[in-house]
């Protein structure tokens, strides 16, 4: 499938410009392009020239803040109006939590550590860093200050994409004719021999390591 739609669509294009954005508009894994890409260039069907993006991704961290929120607002979300105890928050919320969520919740002056009460210094907030990472998730495009805050909690990290651009190479043809092994007496028979594209053999390869051989019993009962 993948092939039929790389050598169908170079009949009458230009150019592949981008793989993925090619495997994505026909519904196929861009892995599997991919692989096609490879084989066609090998056989010089197609010219590919590498393509390569950086785009940041989540981390196991990032998409939970995703599902639950960050810290410093599951923080605040615990804070009742009255106020709380530090030994009563703590226990209603994940040691981790507390500890991230109490750091970014004062950074933030949303909330108030006295003494006695943690209390809230606001009543509602919106959950900005959720928002940030549901757009990078998104493949939204995010303000480079946006994105270093959240590197530097180690919400998100790099990742380099890598694809292919692509045009006719000098063996082009719309359908790939499967290349022989070897040539049969079907072959022959049938005169289809004169059309037949053969796979180069690598001459030097390497065979199969022979393995130790046994004496004969006669020549082990000489002596």
């Amino acid at each position: 499938m993948a092939e039929e739609a790389i050598l169908g669509f170079l009949q009458t294009k230009e150019e592949i410009s981008d793989s993925g954005q090619f495997a994505e508009e026909r519904g196929i894994d861009h892995n599997e392009i991919v692989n096609v890409i490879k084989s066609l260039h090998g056989f010089r069907l197609v010219d590919a020239q590498d393509i390569k993006r950086e785009r940041w991704v989540l981390t196991d961290e990032g998409r939970s803040y995703i599902v639950a929120g960050s810290p410093e607002v599951q923080l605040l979300l615990a804070i009742p109006s009255e106020g709380i105890s530090r030994e009563e928050l703590q226990r209603r919320v994940d040691p981790s939590v507390y500890k991230i969520g109490c750091a970014q919740a004062i950074k933030n002056k949303w909330v108030e550590m006295g003494k006695q009460l943690v209390s809230r210094k606001v009543q509602h907030v919106e959950d900005r860093v959720k928002d940030l990472l549901v757009r990078i998730q998104n493949g939204e495009i995010v303000d480079h200050n946006d994105i270093d805050a959240l590197k530097r909690r180690k919400l998100i990290a790099p990742q380099t994409w890598k694809g292919y651009s692509l045009r006719k190479g000098p063996n082009y043809t719309p359908k790939r004719k499967k290349a022989a092994t070897d040539l049969t007496r079907d072959h022959l028979q049938r005169g289809d021999w004169k059309d037949l594209e053969f796979k180069e053999y690598n001459f030097s390869a390497k065979g199969q390591p022979a393995e130790g051989g046994h004496l004969h019993p006669l020549l082990k009962a000489r002596n």
